[in-house]
């Protein structure tokens, strides 16, 4: 009897999800999204955050309390609930909810892919935004936003109003973090700064500093957050990946936003189209 892991396609909602077994690890998996990655989890250790930006992501999260505190998390964006599974291993007792617009995604991740009992993980069938305008004030410790549309970012998660909305339900303390992709002359990720300084305090930008320099197409963390953020400890934690990023805040960060504004609604556009062949996102 053969007990290889065998491949898992399904037309979901927003197109056609493919699972992919890791032959390197032995209960890992691969979410693919009309071709495009989208998320990897491994079932038998969910600390190992295989892509970059996932990573950048964690330390972010690693840093919001002191370690190993329970947090209420919101995340907007589900794929195969890569952070959702990390925080529920990292901060046991949390209480996350996830919110995913294609509800036959979340079916396929949770028949193969399902979460132990007891992870304090509630997952929605919704619109991000739309749940966000419905959420309570002040009920969330971390707002994490990984939303990607086919590879882009939606219009609608990207504007002033949508930036108040998260400002509105994070608590005084809390952190939101964002997964954005773009490329010189960096419009797209340039705007979201200028919109979500308008709102936060405190900014600052994770990303490898190839994308920074413009040289290619890639994912940048953007953390923003009323408080002062622990720049120290993310630069650390950053700076001894594989593929090494930077943390830019403070007048670094001001000189790169220039001359950007915040975006309005009408006005508000998704973010580009990765080249072909840049990479997976979401």
């Amino acid at each position: 009897m053969n007990d290889e892991p065998i491949p898992v396609t399904r037309a979901v909602d927003h197109g056609t999800a493919k699972l992919m077994p890791d032959v390197d690890r032995e209960r890992a998996w691969l979410l693919t999204v009309d071709g495009a990655p989208q998320s990897y989890v491994d079932l038998d250790e969910p600390t190992y955050l295989e892509f970059e930006y996932a990573q950048r992501l964690g330390h972010v999260l690693d840093t919001v309390a002191e370690p190993g505190r329970p947090l209420d998390v919101l995340h907007l964006g589900g794929g195969a609930l890569t952070l959702p599974r990390y925080l529920a291993a990292t901060r046991p007792g949390s209480r996350q909810d996830v919110v995913e617009a294609d509800r036959g995604l979340l079916e396929l991740v949770a028949e193969h892919l399902p979460l132990p009992p007891g992870t304090g993980v509630t997952l929605h069938a919704a619109d991000a935004r739309a749940w966000l305008e419905a959420a309570p004030a002040d009920s969330a410790d971390a707002l994490v936003a990984d939303v990607f549309g086919g590879s882009r970012v939606p219009a609608h998660l990207t504007s002033l109003a949508y930036a108040r909305e998260a400002g509105r339900v994070l608590r005084a303390d809390g952190v939101y973090l964002a997964n954005l992709a773009d490329a010189a002359p960096f419009a797209f990720l340039r705007s979201q700064l200028a919109t979500f300084a308008a709102v936060f305090e405190e900014l600052a930008l994770i990303a490898e500093p190839a994308v920074l320099r413009g040289r290619r197409f890639g994912n940048a963390v953007l953390v923003a957050a009323h408080h002062p953020l622990d720049v120290t400890t993310l630069a650390r934690l950053a700076a001894a990946d594989a593929f090494p990023a930077r943390v830019e805040h403070g007048a670094g960060l001001r000189d790169f936003i220039g001359d950007a504004r915040p975006v309005a609604d009408e006005e508000a556009v998704p973010s580009p189209e990765p080249p072909g062949g840049a990479f997976g996102i979401g």
